[in-house]
């Protein structure tokens, strides 16, 4: 009896495998359709493209790390100064 079970367990998930490839196909045709619309050019699948080259260390400037820095410390004496209200 576990056997027919068992078979139609596996014929439910082949059922449910067919038809979510075939909305995954449906979808990516769709991305695909905007893609085009948009001006870039359409990828056949849901891989991202390896042939982009990898982005460079982004560098901040000495004047944008002293801006954050002040910030961060003008926070961390605010919070010390809520702190010691409190308690």
């Amino acid at each position: 009896m576990a056997r027919g079970k068992a078979n139609q367990n596996t014929a439910i998930l082949e059922y449910a495998l067919r038809h979510l490839e075939t909305e995954r196909d449906e979808i990516q045709a769709k991305i695909d359709h905007i893609r085009r619309q948009l001006g870039g050019k359409a990828e056949s699948s849901s891989e991202p493209s390896s042939t982009s080259e990898p982005r460079g260390k982004r560098v901040l400037s000495e004047a944008a790390r002293k801006r954050i820095a002040a910030a961060q410390k003008r926070r961390w004496a605010e919070h010390r100064k809520a702190k010691a209200s409190q308690g």
